[in-house]
């Protein structure tokens, strides 16, 4: 198939770029950085150097990629990770994610394309009452801290309008917490999760009960190519098998990369510290089920828990 794929150098989009090649599609690589075409040839793919936010932009270059499939992949999460000023620090993915993807369905719809895949996100969306783990019909939250709302009004926005096309297979996956080559979550004492652990700016919040949800960035990738080549119409949860609570697994990271253990903070001194949208992914967020995924897509990630990838797949 002749795929379209935004995001292509980022975290994710570099590792499924390869892996369709690899599979023997015929990829056009989306970058907005002109230096990145060079990555993009690498990684066996056409190159386009285009702003997802520009609608002449988009409509041209999908007009001349022809793509039988467009996966919508581009973020901008690159900055250092403020949980107090989380909204600003999303606030260009909001805009990816809404008029981005705007412009993506309009230019599929213009030339045919017959499916879109897109990425939403499982870390922390899900409504913040019963059970500890949600599948992909449980309801998000509808009143979340003030500082998130603009990042969930984006992702309702693009899986509405994803799954919602009428011309074609529209899917939106939403993917765990990322960790692995290329993302966030590394060993790397540097990376934007991993270095407020070596400075002890990542504390136990309260009662560290708020469910997260992991895959490796590899892992990823190979549930979007499924999805690419066999999904159905509708949302998938990519995460690991093992949702768990804060107090778990912030430890094991710490001690998988070297780091001091976490110290513990109460919950108002957490709010304070960190904010009310910080404390409640600490204390309050819920995890999400893979078994949608692993039984419709016959998805099964190479580590089935965050306790297995910490220990080796953080490289």
């Amino acid at each position: 198939m002749r795929i379209f794929v935004t995001g292509a150098t980022g975290a994710i989009g570099k590792q499924l770029v390869r892996q369709l090649v690899w599979d023997g599609h015929d990829v056009v690589g989306v970058t907005r950085t002109p230096a990145k075409a060079d990555l993009v040839r690498e990684l066996g793919a056409a190159p386009v150097v285009a702003d997802v936010l520009d609608p002449d932009q988009v409509a041209r270059t999908v007009a001349e990629a022809e793509p039988e499939v467009i996966v919508h992949q581009a973020t901008a999460l690159s900055r250092p990770l403020d949980l107090r000023r989380i909204d600003e620090v999303f606030d260009l993915t909001n805009r990816l994610r809404t008029e981005g993807t705007d412009h993506l369905l309009a230019a599929g719809h213009a030339v045919g394309a017959r499916r879109v895949v897109a990425q939403s996100y499982a870390g922390w969306p899900f409504a913040r009452r019963g059970g500890p783990v949600k599948r992909e019909d449980d309801p998000l939250d509808p009143e979340p801290p003030a500082r998130l709302r603009a990042t969930l009004d984006a992702i309702r926005h693009l899986e509405r309008a994803v799954t919602g096309i009428t011309w074609g297979t529209g899917i939106a996956l939403r993917y765990g917490g990322f960790y692995g080559p290329g993302t966030g979550l590394t060993a790397d004492p540097t990376a934007q999760m991993t270095e407020p652990l070596f400075k002890r700016r990542f504390p136990v919040v309260g009662g560290g009960g708020g469910i997260w949800s992991f895959v490796h960035v590899e892992d990823a990738a190979t549930a979007t190519v499924r999805a690419i080549e066999r999904g159905e119409r509708g949302i998938y949860n990519v995460v690991d098998d093992d949702p768990a609570p804060v107090r778990e697994w912030l430890p094991a990271l710490a001690e998988a990369v070297g780091a001091p253990p976490p110290r513990r903070v109460p919950r108002w001194l957490g709010r304070i510290l960190a904010g009310e949208a910080a404390t409640v992914m600490m204390t309050e967020v819920r995890g999400a089920s893979n078994e949608k995924a692993r039984t419709e897509l016959g998805w099964q990630p190479r580590f089935a828990s965050w306790r297995q990838g910490f220990a080796e797949g953080l490289a």
